[in-house]
């Protein structure tokens, strides 16, 4: 499949359910407490997307997929899948992930949370993996390469002792939920696709305080560290604009 490059009104309406996509993120945050269930905080969002947004939350049924948001805890790495047995405590981290779609098109947009009092190693596993998100966006541009983002966002994780998952990548985004190109985030400069005006995709990195290997769960949906340490996770969805990048999914909090 090729990458599509993406007209002025095709990004609008990305920008759209990128909006709507940052809304629920920025909804969920007063909920996520101790002795709250994941599966009470896909239920909240799941509301909140048909209901508030009449939107439609892309994860549900995908390719077979239960819930309606990834509710990813501690040494989960992504794609956990919310339960009405999984009770938060004082001290956990959860990787949100939230994708809608509105008018046919996607935003998809994930976050870190800390239940009560965050663990000063999760505090900086979290803020690390957020920073190296943040050094890959600040690359995108025409005529940037995909190598380049990876490279930025090993170097970064390396420097501090960390690893990169490497099974698991950003993708490309619009009216399919994962389309070309694959956004590794480890590489090198000056290596992979060029970016071009137009594209949009994610940059999702994934970082692990302790070895890069990853296990699947039985579910077959659930990624886990494989000497159960703890990972990290932040995303955007990204446009490439004439002069540099447009984060579509951007939260009030932030500033690009």
């Amino acid at each position: 499949m090729p990458v599509t490059l993406k007209t002025p009104e095709q990004i609008e309406k990305m920008r759209v359910a990128g909006r709507a996509a940052a809304e629920v993120l920025e909804m969920i945050e007063p909920y996520v407490v101790a002795g709250v269930t994941t599966g009470k905080l896909d239920q909240i969002c799941h509301d909140y997307i048909t209901q508030k947004l009449h939107a439609i939350p892309a994860p549900l049924n995908y390719k077979g997929f239960p819930k309606s948001v990834c509710t990813s805890v501690n040494h989960v790495i992504c794609h956990g899948i919310p339960s009405d047995k999984k009770v938060l405590k004082n001290g956990d981290s959860i990787n949100i992930d939230v994708t809608v779609i509105v008018d046919g098109f996607h935003g998809d947009t994930s976050k870190m949370f800390f239940v009560g009092t965050p663990q000063p190693h999760a505090l900086k596993l979290a803020q690390i993996t957020q920073e190296c998100l943040y050094k890959g966006i600040a690359l995108v541009k025409p005529g940037a390469r995909l190598g380049d983002i990876g490279h930025v966002i090993q170097e970064h994780a390396q420097k501090h002792h960390y690893t990169v998952v490497r099974e698991y990548c950003g993708h490309g985004i619009g009216e399919v939920f994962h389309e070309e190109p694959q956004v590794l985030h480890y590489g090198k400069p000056d290596t992979g696709l060029e970016l071009k005006e137009g594209m949009t995709f994610t940059i999702e990195p994934m970082i692990n305080a302790g070895k890069a290997q990853t296990k699947l769960k039985r579910d077959g949906w659930t990624v886990e560290t494989k000497d159960g340490r703890l990972s990290a996770q932040w995303e955007h969805t990204l446009a490439v604009t004439a002069t540099g990048v447009e984060v579509l999914t951007a939260r009030k909090e932030e500033s690009f």
